[in-house]
C-alpha cells in the first residue's frame, strides 16, 4: 500500500464511475468515470477511516482518518491529497498527459505512523530516526477506452526532501455501476492494479539499514537497490447517496500488496515487518460545484 506516504494505502479506489455530481471518497486513487461537471469548479471534501499497516512493511496495524480534499478545474487542473496537483496539458481521444507534483508523508519512529493515525502505533522503527515529508515531481500519462471503463496510468516522478530517489507507478484499473443512475439501486465499483519501482535512494530511505541506524535499531546493516517495490490490487464500491449523489457517498474499499525482493529482503522487513500488506476503509464524501455553469459534452 502507498502511505507512508500514504497513502498511498493506498488502496485503492478514487472517483467512482458514471455520473457528475458523486462525492469523492477513497484516498487513493483508482479510475473515475462520469460526465464533465456542470460547474468550472468543483470541490470535494470527505474523510475516510483506514485500518492498514501502520508504516509500509509493517506487520503491526493501526488506525487513521485520513481528509479526502478533492478541486478541480473544470477537466484541466487537479489537486487531491492521494494524486497531488496536476495538468492535463493534453486531454483528447481518451488520452491524459501532463506534469504531476506528489508529497510523501513523513514516518515517525516512535508510532511509526503517519500524522493522521488516531489508534495503535509501532514500535518497530525506533531507532531508525524520523523521516521527513518528500516532494515528488513528475508526469503521468493516462489512456481510457472501452467507454471510459478501462484505464491505463503511468506516473514517473523525482523525488527531493526526505528522498532523492526515482519513483514509478503502473496503474490499469476497471469501473462501472450496477443500476441506472438517478436511482436509489445505484451502486459504482473498481478494481485496479497496481506496481511501484523505485531508485535506490528511495528504497534505502525507507527500507534500508544504514551502520548508525543498525547500531540504534540493533538490525544488520543492509543497503537496498533499484527495482520492484510493491505490487498489489484495490476495489471499490460506492453507494451515492440522495439523488445523482447530492447527499454524497459512502465508500467502502480494500486492497492488497506484496513488496519485491529488493524492499523484501531488507533486515528491517525480515525481521520486524511482513512483505504482505492488507487496507481496508470506509469513507464519506462531498462534492459541490461553482463558477460558471457548462452543458455536459
Amino acid at each position: 500500500m502507498r502511505f507512508g506516504l500514504v497513502v498511498l494505502v493506498a488502496v485503492l479506489a478514487g472517483e467512482a464511475a458514471a455520473f457528475a455530481q458523486v462525492a469523492p471518497g477513497v484516498p487513493i486513487s483508482t479510475p473515475r468515470r462520469q460526465p464533465p461537471p456542470q460547474k468550472d469548479w468543483q470541490v470535494g471534501v470527505g474523510l475516510a477511516p483506514i485500518y492498514t499497516p501502520v508504516w509500509q512493511g509493517s506487520r503491526d496495524y493501526a488506525l487513521s482518518i485520513f481528509p479526502d480534499l478533492r478541486v478541480n478545474y473544470r477537466d484541466a487542473v487537479f489537486f487531491s491529497v492521494p494524486d497531488g496537483l496536476g495538468w492535463n496539458a493534453i486531454n483528447t481521444n481518451g488520452w491524459k498527459i501532463g506534469p504531476l507534483l506528489k508529497f510523501r508523508f513523513g514516518r515517525n519512529e516512535n508510532t511509526g505512523g503517519s500524522p493522521f493515525l488516531i489508534a495503535g502505533s509501532s514500535t518497530a522503527l525506533r531507532g531508525m530516526g524520523d523521516i521527513g515529508i518528500a516532494g515528488e515531481p513528475g508526469a503521468f500519462v493516462q489512456y481510457s477506452f472501452a467507454q471510459n471503463k478501462v484505464r491505463a496510468r503511468a506516473e514517473v516522478r523525482q523525488g527531493f526532501a526526505a528522498h532523492e530517489g526515482l519513483v514509478a507507478d503502473l496503474q490499469l484499473g476497471w469501473s462501472d455501476r450496477i443500476g441506472t443512475p438517478g436511482t436509489n439501486g445505484l451502486l459504482l465499483y473498481g478494481i485496479t492494479a497496481r506496481t511501484t519501482f523505485a531508485g535506490a535512494d528511495y528504497t534505502n530511505t525507507y527500507f534500508g539499514v544504514n551502520a548508525l541506524q543498525a547500531v540504534n535499531a540493533g538490525l544488520p546493516v543492509f543497503r537496498t537497490g533499484s527495482g520492484l517495490v510493491s505490487t498489489g490490487v484495490g476495489t471499490s464500491l460506492t453507494k451515492p447517496l440522495g439523488k445523482r449523489g447530492q447527499s454524497g457517498a459512502i465508500t467502502l474499499f480494500a486492497g492488497y500488496d506484496r513488496l519485491g525482493d529488493v524492499v523484501a529482503d531488507s533486515s528491517l522487513i525480515e525481521q520486524r515487518g511482513r512483505r504482505d500488506q492488507f487496507s481496508l476503509g470506509l469513507s464519506y464524501g462531498m462534492r459541490f460545484g461553482f463558477g460558471a455553469a457548462r452543458a455536459p459534452q
